[in-house]
């Protein structure tokens, strides 16, 4: 078994959509970044690059390459699924925590879970998404922007 810490930021900007575990969120504003900017899915995939001993998610997909921009997170996350299951690999379970001063998230954990735990091919009691407030301190806390932390646990299958 191996064991992967991930995380990831993102500042919000007008002018993009909030897009969190898959799932389109209604807010005034969007994560900044080369690809949708899901922080959550990107603190996920870090994890899981972490369990498997490799470098980080810029290395598997760079933002040189005009083929991510605008992408999807989950299709990068349906990518690593399958280089892990390559590698012999399966994922064990992921943990995670999104940190944001606001939206509200918690209407759309379910959905964040289904969604994630569809690509990943584990079931969604494996996939644990929570939410924690800054309470109004720092730059998150000031509605500047949102965090993620994941961990992952992978095991050897076969």
């Amino acid at each position: 078994m191996r064991v992967g810490i991930g995380y990831d930021v993102h500042k919000l900007v007008k002018k993009r959509k909030l897009v969190l575990g898959g799932v389109t969120v209604p807010y005034s504003k969007g994560l900044e970044g080369y690809s949708d900017a899901d922080v959550l899915i990107h603190a996920i995939i870090d994890a899981i690059i972490g369990a498997m001993g490799e470098t980080d998610i810029g290395f598997f997909f760079p933002t040189t390459d005009p083929k991510y921009k605008g992408i999807s997170s989950l299709k990068l996350l349906k990518e690593i699924r399958g280089i892990v299951k390559m590698r012999g690999y399966g994922i064990v379970n992921i943990d995670s925590t999104i940190v944001a001063e606001r939206p509200k998230l918690n209407p759309y954990v379910k959905e964040m879970r289904s969604n994630l735990s569809t690509v990943l091919g584990i079931d969604s009691n494996k996939v644990n998404v929570k939410f924690k407030s800054p309470e109004g301190i720092g730059s998150i806390g000031k509605g500047q922007g949102i965090a993620s932390y994941a961990v992952c646990l992978i095991e050897k299958v076969g």
